[in-house]
Parts: structure tokens; C-alpha cells; sequence
């Protein structure tokens, strides 16, 4: 027997991989990827002290952000230096390139946020945004949720420091109306 409507997981599962795949598409038009722009917005936005905790935050294993870190400073993008009392650590920073990647991809990212939101008032964007955090606590993701992405309150307030204000879109749905 059919499901009335279609399951909220199912529904959630379709989108993510559409706009996902749009999200990439925008990334690397812009000269980049997703994985990229999490390590860029992570030295940028965070205070990392070194390899590990970048791996963490973006949620890889360390390995594969070697990999990763090896291909963007072969490309100039960030300097890796050892630590000197220990030479496993590595501190990892933004090179002048990087700096320059990280604008680029940001404004990628903001024009494709842009692009999302249309057509959603401030207040539709607000209870999504809500509607999808409580869907992540219904099936106990808090502690899981994707890295790279805030999911405590004081990683919101840090994501909010460092985005560029969206346009007010109260007035699209009045046209709409």
C-alpha cells in the first residue's frame, strides 16, 4: 500500500541531493569544491591551531585532509609549517591566493544562497532554518551533525559574524499574495 504523502525523510533526502549537487555546480564555477571552501571558511572563520583541529572541524580524518591541505598548498592556496617542539603537528594558514580562493568562493556561496532564498520571506528562511534543526534533534543528530557547518548556538552567533547580510525578501511575498 502507498504512503498518502511521501515521507519527510525521503522528501528531505531528494532535496539535499539537488541542491547539494546546484551548491557544488556554483563552488566550481567559482574555481573551487565543497571540500575546498570548508577548509577555507574554517581558517578563515575559526581559530585553528593546527592540522587535527582543522580535520575535526570539517569532519574528515586527518589523512584525507592531508591529502586535501597537499593539493591546496601545491596550488599556493595555504602554508603548512611544522611545529617546533613537535613535528607531527602542523600549523596550517591562508596564503595571499588563499585569501583571494576564500573571497571568491564566498561570494559564490552568497550568490547561491541568494538564489535558494528566493521567493522565501525573512520568516519562512527563519522557521525553515528551525524546522530543520528540530528535524536533526528528532532523530538525535545534535552531536552529528555535518562538520563544517555550526550546530550549537555559539556556532551560529560565529556564522553570523561572518556572513554578508542577505537582502530583505518581505516583499516577495506580497507579490506572490
Amino acid at each position: 500500500m502507498r504512503p498518502a504523502r511521501t515521507p519527510i525523510g525521503l522528501k528531505l533526502n531528494r532535496t539535499a541531493r539537488i541542491v547539494g549537487r546546484a551548491f557544488d555546480q556554483a563552488l566550481t564555477e567559482a574555481g573551487g569544491s565543497l571540500p575546498v571552501w570548508l577548509v577555507l571558511l574554517n581558517l578563515k572563520t575559526r581559530k585553528i591551531a593546527n592540522q587535527r583541529e582543522l580535520a575535526q572541524a570539517i569532519g574528515v580524518r586527518e589523512p584525507t585532509l592531508t591529502k586535501q591541505l597537499h593539493e591546496l598548498e601545491t596550488r599556493g592556496l595555504l602554508t603548512r609549517q611544522r611545529h617546533p617542539e613537535n613535528r607531527r603537528i602542523h600549523h596550517v594558514e591562508l596564503t595571499e591566493a588563499g585569501e583571494q580562493a576564500f573571497l571568491q568562493l564566498r561570494d559564490a556561496a552568497i550568490a547561491f544562497d541568494r538564489r535558494l532564498r528566493a521567493g522565501l520571506t525573512d520568516d519562512e528562511t527563519a522557521q525553515l532554518a528551525d524546522l530543520l534543526d528540530r528535524l536533526v534533534d528528532n532523530v538525535g543528530g545534535r552531536d552529528h551533525a555535518t562538520p563544517g557547518c555550526p550546530n550549537t548556538s555559539q556556532g551560529r552567533a560565529a556564522e553570523r559574524k561572518h556572513t554578508v547580510a542577505q537582502p530583505r525578501t518581505d516583499t516577495k511575498r506580497k507579490e506572490r499574495e
